[in-house]
């Protein structure tokens, strides 16, 4: 049912008195009051309708718009100003504080003008910058030109209209369960989680990343484990002046030139997520196919930095942290008990640094295990990388030690139509080893193009050679510490490739990686897919695909390939599956729809398996539902297999948030990242972004929020229940600093609407054009002739104040039952 749409009662007065004074709002200096139906004539408050653009002097909860652009809410100032030549002249003043929201160069900063308080600019001595209230909106419209603007797009905002956010603590977690009871003997139980807890204050940020998993199995033989761990304790900070991030504490070594490890100490590096989206780099990403429902763990020297469940078939992670760097370990555990491990190598493309521009990364301290264990000696380290030309950047580093040193140099070149090509050199010297001093190289040749006549993608192709007695910090501490080097890496070549078809509306992805060591096996990774969307017949929009995958690892070899053939029906999509790994084979026919347009989803899947051994086919089913919830995401999935097992998971994505603002549950985030806390004047119920709701004390957060984007909040308009509107712009921009919590306060009426007739008690009326505002200072209604008012947003018992300028006139109290009928009020 949809909502009546109510005609604006500021409009319709507004139209009234310029019908009324038969002139043009623009040059409206008086009224002829005697066209009006008011018995008493001089009880008018007419003073914001008697000259173009004037506002009542007071304070008023404002949404700025700048250049048409919400940016944010806030209390505005209007004051009568001292102009000899105008009585009604106004001065709508903007604080020190929210003039730094406009996001001005600094050249035009230096030319507005504070009062003696710095609560009034002055902005004359910009030219065509134009401030104009909008009381029908609650809008403050700033009208900057761009040449007095830094420099902003479309997702951008400039650092000076950076926010840190509240102070506040936070704890985000991903939990699952999951239970599987085979058919011949035993069950298990399993319940991980991993999650961050943290706190802020002003631009810095503490967290600690804990892990932990619990494993039962009976049947058999009873067994059970349990492990707990804090993986880092660390706190960091953006310093924006000069583009970097500062950490303290436990952390892993961030390095263009170099492998990752672990160590205790302190880093500064220029951020590449402060640049515009333009200007960022690379993030990594894995794939591969699952055969059942399954539970990804991604990893990196014993921390895990991804964990995340998937519907059987090809998947596909994209969201990891950009910086994100060396080898990853990636275990795939699927619901009938087998595990695929394999890992995946990041890569990063050329390195190629902007003309002009400086890119540099410095870190200093002492290696640590992951128990934290201190072994090895302080070390230092540098990189450095400089855009000499628009075509050629030079980069160098080093890591320096009393038993350790590797030098780094390279070059990259900006081949334009032809790509991006980066070459380096790595000397390293390793001392106090059981076999004496080691000393060696490597060598690396990277490469990146998109080929725009072609509509793909080579987004990372590289080479790399390291002499045997080449090593890594890494490989230094482990031979050094730990029992001796295993695993001497020799050549690594890897590739990352995608092409679009797009007159056949097809597209194809490749991912491949090959990795020879000194002493062991190769290791091979590779996964390719392909896609197509077709017509057949009336049928549109049927999609097929393919994914194969390969891994050897550790002398284990996994083949996948999966099929699917997918028709839509209706609100959903029926598809056919097949699915052959190893030696056994699946085909499945499944029913997938999403439910709401919050992401709300379930499957259904029935099929048949048959193994390689000539065994008989048995038969197969699972359901799997996801929801995206205003106080956690929920995903539950359960499968069965004939003669073999029966498996139920659940998963719990997740977090909550505290600051002096209030507290709420939320969704999943990224592990202490970036959110946005959103307050609805204490009004429960408000649908806050695509699936948040505020709760009982009119607080809602918002997860997962982009750092350094610009970013909107708003109310979900579409979603808002009959007996609640929004009192000005439900939308308002914001660019958050890394791990910042946000908060934007909306103005939300809740309650009745009814008409009204306020008296006083001497028989009088409040003057005509009065404001009547509730508890928060947001406008209800507004006086007409005799009394007369429309009322929207109250509740019974209660009390209203009516405003005349910026004077209070008197207070009324609501009935406790209000009526459809119109009401008499007197107001005292």
């Amino acid at each position: 049912m949809e909502k009546p749409v109510l005609i604006n009662k500021y409009k319709l007065l507004l139209s009234l008195l310029i019908l009324f004074s038969g002139v043009t709002p623009a040059w409206s200096d008086e009224f002829n009051t005697d066209l009006l139906d008011a018995e008493d004539k001089n009880n008018l408050d007419l003073s914001r309708f008697s000259t173009a653009g004037y506002v009542m002097p007071g304070s008023y909860t404002l949404s700025l718009l700048l250049n048409n652009k919400s940016v944010t809410n806030q209390e505005i100032t209007v004051r009568a100003s001292n102009d000899q030549n105008n009585e009604n002249a106004i001065d709508i003043c903007l604080t020190k504080e929210q003039t730094g929201l406009l996001g001005l160069k600094d050249s035009a900063l230096a030319k507005v003008i504070f009062d003696a308080n710095g609560q009034c600019a002055d902005f004359s001595a910009l030219e065509g910058l134009t401030l104009r209230v909008d009381l029908t909106s609650t809008s403050l419209y700033i009208s900057v030109p761009q040449i007095w603007l830094e420099y902003q797009d479309a997702s951008w905002l400039p650092p000076s209209r950076w926010e840190d956010g509240l102070a506040g603590v936070l704890l985000d977690y991903n939990l699952n369960f999951d239970t599987t009871r085979y058919s011949r003997e035993g069950q298990t139980q399993n319940i991980s989680g991993s999650g961050t807890l943290g706190a802020n204050l002003g631009a810095w940020r503490l967290r600690g990343d804990w892990q932990g998993r619990y494993n039962h199995a009976s049947g058999g033989s009873d067994s059970s484990q349990r492990n707990v761990d804090w993986s880092r304790i660390y706190a960091y900070r953006a310093l924006r002046d000069i583009g970097a991030k500062l950490t303290l504490g436990e952390d892993y070594l961030y390095s263009d030139l170099f492998d990752s490890w672990r160590y205790t100490g302190a880093s500064l590096m220029s951020d590449e997520t402060m640049l515009p989206p333009k200007l960022r780099g690379y993030a990594p990403e894995v794939s591969g196919i699952a055969r059942t429902n399954a539970k990804v763990i991604i990893s990196q020297q014993g921390r895990v930095i991804h964990e995340t469940t998937v519907a059987a078939g090809p998947f596909r992670i994209q969201d990891l942290n950009s910086a994100v760097n060396g080898q990853l370990d990636v275990r795939v555990e699927e619901q009938d008990g087998s595990v695929q491990t394999f890992q995946v190598t990041t890569a990063t493309i050329p390195y190629l640094t902007r003309p002009g521009q400086v890119r540099y990364k410095v870190a200093a301290g002492r290696p640590g295990s992951y128990d934290r264990h201190m072994e090895g000696p302080m070390f230092a380290t540098g990189e450095l990388s400089w855009g000499v030309t628009n075509s050629w950047s030079l980069y160098s580093g080093g890591i320096f030690s009393s038993d350790y040193l590797s030098i780094a140099a390279g070059v990259g070149r900006d081949l334009f139509r032809f790509g991006a090509l980066s070459a380096d050199v790595t000397q390293s010297v390793a001392k106090k080893l059981d076999d004496g001093t080691k000393q060696g190289r490597s060598y690396r040749v990277s490469y990146s193009k998109r080929f725009e006549e072609f509509n793909s993608d080579i987004t990372f192709a590289g080479y790399r050679f390291s002499e045997r007695d080449y090593m890594s910090m890494s490989d230094y501490l482990d031979a050094r510490y730990h029992g001796g080097l295993h695993g001497n890496n020799k050549e690594l070549y890897t590739i990352t490739a995608s092409k679009n078809f797009t007159d056949a509306r097809l597209s194809a992805y490749l991912s491949w990686s090959h990795q020879t060591y000194w002493d062991l096996e190769d290791t091979d990774r590779y996964s390719f897919s392909v896609s197509r969307y077709f017509d057949l017949g009336d049928w549109r929009n049927m999609a097929g695909s393919l994914s194969v995958s390969r891994s050897e690892y550790k002398g284990k070899r996994d083949n996948t390939a999966w099929l699917n053939l997918s028709i839509p029906f209706g609100k959903g999509t029926a598809s056919y599956n097949g699915n052959w790994s190893n030696d056994r084979y699946s085909q499945t026919a499944s029913w997938y729809q999403r439910l709401n347009d919050k992401g709300d989803s379930y499957q259904l899947t029935a099929g048949s398996r048959t193994g390689g051994n000539g065994e008989s086919a048995t038969s197969q089913a699972s359901a799997w539902y996801s929801h995206n919830g205003a106080l956690a995401d929920v995903t539950a999935n359960i499968s069965w297999q004939e003669s073999s097992y029966t498996a139920l998971g659940l998963t719990l994505n997740g977090g909550v948030t505290a600051t002096r603002e209030g507290a709420a549950l939320h969704g999943g985030s990224s592990r202490g990242g970036t959110r946005m806390m959103v307050g609805t004047n204490g009004v429960a119920g408000v649908p806050v972004g695509i699936s948040s709701q505020t709760n009982r004390f009119g607080v809602a957060v918002i997860p997962s929020i982009p750092s350094y984007y610009r970013t909107s909040t708003e109310i979900n308009v579409n979603r808002l229940p009959d007996d609640i509107e929004t009192a000005g712009s439900p939308v308002s921009e914001s660019a958050l600093t890394e791990g910042a919590i946000g908060f934007r306060e909306f103005n939300v009426l809740k309650g009745q609407k009814g008409i009204a007739t306020i008296g006083k008690a001497d028989g009088s009326f409040p003057p005509f054009g009065a404001s009547v505002r509730n508890s928060n200072n947001i406008e209800t209604g507004m006086i007409g002739d005799h009394g007369s008012v429309w009322l929207s947003g109250i509740s019974p018992g209660e009390k209203l104040t009516i405003w005349s300028g910026d004077k209070q006139q008197c207070e009324v109290v609501l009935p406790e039952q209000i009526s459809h009928k119109p009401m008499t009020l007197i107001c005292r």
